[in-house]
Protein backbone atom coordinates (compact mmCIF):
# COMPACT_ATOMS: atom_id res chain seq x y z
CA UNK A 1 0.00 0.00 0.00
CA UNK A 2 1.39 3.42 -0.99
CA UNK A 3 2.11 6.14 1.55
CA UNK A 4 -0.69 8.23 0.03
CA UNK A 5 -3.37 5.62 0.75
CA UNK A 6 -1.92 4.98 4.21
CA UNK A 7 -2.29 8.68 4.96
CA UNK A 8 -5.93 8.61 3.80
CA UNK A 9 -6.78 5.65 6.05
CA UNK A 10 -5.02 7.15 9.06
CA UNK A 11 -6.68 10.53 8.41
CA UNK A 12 -10.11 8.85 8.51
CA UNK A 13 -9.24 7.12 11.79
CA UNK A 14 -8.01 10.41 13.26
CA UNK A 15 -11.19 12.18 12.16
CA UNK A 16 -13.18 9.51 14.00
CA UNK A 17 -11.02 9.97 17.12
CA UNK A 18 -11.44 13.76 17.03
CA UNK A 19 -15.19 13.37 16.54
CA UNK A 20 -15.36 11.13 19.61
CA UNK A 21 -13.56 13.75 21.70
CA UNK A 22 -15.80 16.56 20.44
CA UNK A 23 -19.23 14.92 20.32
CA UNK A 24 -19.05 12.18 22.97
CA UNK A 25 -20.00 12.59 26.66
CA UNK A 26 -17.47 14.59 28.63
CA UNK A 27 -16.12 11.61 30.57
CA UNK A 28 -15.36 9.74 27.33
CA UNK A 29 -13.79 12.83 25.76
CA UNK A 30 -11.61 13.32 28.85
CA UNK A 31 -10.67 9.63 28.74
CA UNK A 32 -9.52 9.96 25.13
CA UNK A 33 -7.44 13.01 26.03
CA UNK A 34 -5.79 11.02 28.83
CA UNK A 35 -5.11 8.19 26.36
CA UNK A 36 -3.48 10.59 23.88
CA UNK A 37 -1.37 12.06 26.70
CA UNK A 38 -0.24 8.59 27.80
CA UNK A 39 0.76 7.48 24.30
CA UNK A 40 2.54 10.76 23.57
CA UNK A 41 4.49 10.59 26.83
CA UNK A 42 5.45 6.98 26.07
CA UNK A 43 6.85 8.08 22.71
CA UNK A 44 8.64 11.07 24.23
CA UNK A 45 10.32 8.98 26.92
CA UNK A 46 11.35 6.46 24.26
CA UNK A 47 13.11 9.32 22.46
CA UNK A 48 14.82 10.24 25.73
CA UNK A 49 16.08 6.69 26.11
CA UNK A 50 17.72 6.92 22.69
CA UNK A 51 19.95 9.59 24.25
CA UNK A 52 21.15 7.05 26.80
CA UNK A 53 19.10 8.49 29.66
CA UNK A 54 17.64 5.80 31.91
CA UNK A 55 14.13 6.88 32.85
CA UNK A 56 11.10 5.28 34.51
CA UNK A 57 8.54 5.54 31.73
CA UNK A 58 5.65 4.03 33.69
CA UNK A 59 6.20 6.47 36.53
CA UNK A 60 6.40 9.54 34.26
CA UNK A 61 3.39 8.46 32.19
CA UNK A 62 1.29 7.82 35.30
CA UNK A 63 2.05 11.25 36.74
CA UNK A 64 1.46 12.88 33.38
CA UNK A 65 -1.96 11.26 32.95
CA UNK A 66 -3.02 12.45 36.40
CA UNK A 67 -3.00 16.10 35.28
CA UNK A 68 -5.84 15.86 32.71
CA UNK A 69 -7.63 13.54 35.14
CA UNK A 70 -7.42 16.24 37.82
CA UNK A 71 -8.71 18.84 35.35
CA UNK A 72 -11.64 16.54 34.56
CA UNK A 73 -12.48 16.04 38.24
CA UNK A 74 -12.19 19.79 38.92
CA UNK A 75 -14.57 20.52 36.04
CA UNK A 76 -16.98 17.71 36.96
CA UNK A 77 -17.19 18.70 40.62
CA UNK A 78 -17.06 22.44 39.83
CA UNK A 79 -14.21 22.97 42.28
CA UNK A 80 -13.61 26.58 43.27
CA UNK A 81 -10.25 27.99 42.08
CA UNK A 82 -9.39 24.94 39.92
CA UNK A 83 -6.27 26.65 38.53
CA UNK A 84 -4.83 26.88 42.05
CA UNK A 85 -5.32 23.16 42.62
CA UNK A 86 -3.71 22.35 39.28
CA UNK A 87 -0.64 24.45 40.12
CA UNK A 88 -0.38 22.84 43.56
CA UNK A 89 -0.70 19.38 42.02
CA UNK A 90 2.01 20.16 39.46
CA UNK A 91 4.34 21.24 42.27
CA UNK A 92 3.54 18.04 44.15
CA UNK A 93 4.43 16.04 41.04
CA UNK A 94 7.83 17.76 40.94
CA UNK A 95 8.41 16.85 44.60
CA UNK A 96 7.42 13.24 43.91
CA UNK A 97 9.86 13.02 41.01
CA UNK A 98 12.63 14.35 43.25
CA UNK A 99 11.60 11.93 46.00
CA UNK A 100 11.95 8.94 43.69
CA UNK A 101 15.52 10.00 42.92
CA UNK A 102 16.31 9.80 46.65
CA UNK A 103 15.52 6.06 46.55
CA UNK A 104 18.06 5.30 43.81
CA UNK A 105 21.34 3.60 44.67
CA UNK A 106 23.38 6.31 42.95
CA UNK A 107 22.95 9.83 41.60
CA UNK A 108 24.09 9.03 38.06
CA UNK A 109 22.12 11.08 35.49
CA UNK A 110 19.95 12.56 38.24
CA UNK A 111 19.73 15.97 36.55
CA UNK A 112 18.99 14.44 33.15
CA UNK A 113 16.28 12.15 34.56
CA UNK A 114 14.65 14.91 36.59
CA UNK A 115 14.74 17.39 33.73
CA UNK A 116 13.39 15.09 31.05
CA UNK A 117 10.66 13.60 33.25
CA UNK A 118 9.36 17.02 34.32
CA UNK A 119 9.81 18.49 30.85
CA UNK A 120 7.78 15.69 29.26
CA UNK A 121 4.88 16.37 31.62
CA UNK A 122 4.98 20.14 31.12
CA UNK A 123 5.52 19.82 27.36
CA UNK A 124 2.76 17.27 26.68
CA UNK A 125 0.41 16.63 29.61
CA UNK A 126 -0.24 20.15 30.86
CA UNK A 127 -1.06 21.77 27.45
CA UNK A 128 -3.27 18.89 26.26
CA UNK A 129 -5.24 18.97 29.52
CA UNK A 130 -6.80 22.22 28.28
CA UNK A 131 -8.87 20.13 25.86
CA UNK A 132 -10.72 18.82 28.92
CA UNK A 133 -11.40 22.41 30.02
CA UNK A 134 -12.93 23.14 26.61
CA UNK A 135 -15.35 20.23 27.05
CA UNK A 136 -16.98 22.09 29.95
CA UNK A 137 -16.97 25.52 28.32
CA UNK A 138 -19.92 27.08 26.50
CA UNK A 139 -19.46 26.30 22.78
CA UNK A 140 -16.30 24.50 23.89
CA UNK A 141 -16.64 21.58 21.51
CA UNK A 142 -17.14 23.94 18.58
CA UNK A 143 -14.04 25.84 19.70
CA UNK A 144 -12.05 22.59 19.74
CA UNK A 145 -13.19 21.89 16.19
CA UNK A 146 -12.23 25.42 15.15
CA UNK A 147 -8.78 25.14 16.74
CA UNK A 148 -8.00 21.77 15.14
CA UNK A 149 -9.29 22.88 11.75
CA UNK A 150 -7.18 26.07 11.71
CA UNK A 151 -4.00 24.28 12.75
CA UNK A 152 -4.40 21.14 10.64
CA UNK A 153 -5.30 23.15 7.56
CA UNK A 154 -2.04 24.97 8.18
CA UNK A 155 -0.27 21.60 8.17
CA UNK A 156 -1.97 20.70 4.90
CA UNK A 157 -1.08 24.04 3.33
CA UNK A 158 2.54 23.83 4.44
CA UNK A 159 2.83 20.31 2.99
CA UNK A 160 1.13 21.12 -0.33
CA UNK A 161 2.82 24.46 -1.00
CA UNK A 162 6.17 23.27 0.32
CA UNK A 163 6.10 20.17 -1.87
CA UNK A 164 5.08 22.13 -4.98
CA UNK A 165 6.95 25.42 -4.61
CA UNK A 166 9.39 24.99 -1.72
CA UNK A 167 12.89 26.17 -2.68
CA UNK A 168 14.24 28.01 0.37
CA UNK A 169 14.82 25.91 3.49
CA UNK A 170 13.41 27.36 6.69
CA UNK A 171 15.90 25.98 9.25
CA UNK A 172 18.06 23.35 7.57
CA UNK A 173 19.74 21.90 10.68
CA UNK A 174 16.37 21.21 12.32
CA UNK A 175 14.10 20.26 9.43
CA UNK A 176 15.67 20.27 5.96
CA UNK A 177 12.34 19.52 4.26
CA UNK A 178 10.47 22.53 5.66
CA UNK A 179 10.60 25.56 3.39
CA UNK A 180 9.83 29.24 3.77
CA UNK A 181 7.30 28.93 0.96
CA UNK A 182 5.59 26.07 2.79
CA UNK A 183 5.49 28.10 6.00
CA UNK A 184 3.84 31.03 4.25
CA UNK A 185 1.41 28.71 2.48
CA UNK A 186 0.50 27.10 5.79
CA UNK A 187 -0.29 30.49 7.32
CA UNK A 188 -2.53 31.38 4.38
CA UNK A 189 -4.43 28.11 4.73
CA UNK A 190 -4.83 28.70 8.48
CA UNK A 191 -6.15 32.21 7.92
CA UNK A 192 -8.69 31.04 5.33
CA UNK A 193 -9.85 28.21 7.61
CA UNK A 194 -10.14 30.66 10.52
CA UNK A 195 -12.21 33.11 8.48
CA UNK A 196 -14.61 30.44 7.22
CA UNK A 197 -15.06 28.61 10.52
CA UNK A 198 -14.88 31.67 12.77
CA UNK A 199 -17.34 33.80 10.83
CA UNK A 200 -19.89 31.13 9.95
CA UNK A 201 -20.05 29.05 13.15
CA UNK A 202 -18.64 31.25 15.90
CA UNK A 203 -19.71 34.72 14.81
CA UNK A 204 -16.22 36.22 15.15
CA UNK A 205 -15.29 39.54 13.63
CA UNK A 206 -13.21 39.46 10.44
CA UNK A 207 -10.13 41.04 12.03
CA UNK A 208 -10.37 38.54 14.87
CA UNK A 209 -10.44 35.53 12.55
CA UNK A 210 -7.44 36.87 10.64
CA UNK A 211 -5.56 37.55 13.88
CA UNK A 212 -6.30 34.08 15.28
CA UNK A 213 -5.45 32.46 11.95
CA UNK A 214 -2.00 34.03 12.02
CA UNK A 215 -1.36 33.33 15.72
CA UNK A 216 -2.70 29.77 15.83
CA UNK A 217 -1.20 28.90 12.46
CA UNK A 218 2.16 30.29 13.58
CA UNK A 219 2.02 28.41 16.89
CA UNK A 220 1.15 25.24 15.01
CA UNK A 221 4.20 25.49 12.80
CA UNK A 222 6.35 26.42 15.79
CA UNK A 223 5.17 23.30 17.63
CA UNK A 224 6.04 21.18 14.61
CA UNK A 225 9.53 22.70 14.46
CA UNK A 226 10.09 22.12 18.18
CA UNK A 227 9.30 18.43 17.89
CA UNK A 228 11.54 18.22 14.83
CA UNK A 229 14.34 19.65 16.97
CA UNK A 230 13.82 16.87 19.54
CA UNK A 231 13.76 14.16 16.87
CA UNK A 232 16.84 15.60 15.18
CA UNK A 233 18.72 15.45 18.47
CA UNK A 234 17.66 11.81 18.90
CA UNK A 235 18.41 11.07 15.24
CA UNK A 236 15.01 9.62 14.39
CA UNK A 237 12.52 10.49 11.66
CA UNK A 238 9.29 9.81 13.58
CA UNK A 239 8.38 9.50 17.25
CA UNK A 240 7.05 5.98 16.50
CA UNK A 241 5.41 3.91 13.74
CA UNK A 242 1.95 3.97 15.33
CA UNK A 243 0.31 5.61 12.29
CA UNK A 244 1.83 4.50 8.96
CA UNK A 245 2.55 7.46 6.73
CA UNK A 246 2.28 9.91 9.64
CA UNK A 247 4.56 8.61 12.37
CA UNK A 248 3.57 8.50 16.02
CA UNK A 249 0.99 10.19 18.20
CA UNK A 250 3.49 12.90 19.11
CA UNK A 251 4.01 13.63 15.40
CA UNK A 252 0.27 14.23 15.07
CA UNK A 253 -0.23 16.49 18.07
CA UNK A 254 3.04 18.45 17.95
CA UNK A 255 1.43 21.34 16.07
CA UNK A 256 -1.38 21.81 18.60
CA UNK A 257 0.63 21.60 21.85
CA UNK A 258 1.49 25.30 22.16
CA UNK A 259 -1.76 26.55 20.62
CA UNK A 260 -4.24 24.86 22.98
CA UNK A 261 -3.45 26.69 26.26
CA UNK A 262 -2.98 30.08 24.59
CA UNK A 263 -6.23 29.73 22.67
CA UNK A 264 -8.01 28.78 25.90
CA UNK A 265 -6.70 31.93 27.57
CA UNK A 266 -7.80 34.04 24.62
CA UNK A 267 -11.29 32.52 24.68
CA UNK A 268 -11.57 32.96 28.46
CA UNK A 269 -10.62 36.64 28.41
CA UNK A 270 -12.09 37.83 25.10
CA UNK A 271 -14.62 35.47 23.52
CA UNK A 272 -16.55 34.49 26.65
Amino acid sequence: MSVFYKRIIVSILLAILISLIIFSPSFLGAGLVILVVGISLFEFYNLVEKKGIIISKKFGITLGCLIPLLVYLNSLLKVSSPATWEIVFTIIICFIIFGVQFTRKDSHQAIAVLSTTIFGILYISWPLSFFVKFLYMERGRLLILYLLLVIKMGDVGAYLIGTKFGKHTLIKRISPHKSKEGTLGGLVFSIVASILMGKVYLGMKLWETIFLGIVLGGLGQLGDLCESLLKRDCQVKDSSNLFPGFGGMLDLIDSIIFAVPLFYLYVSFFLN
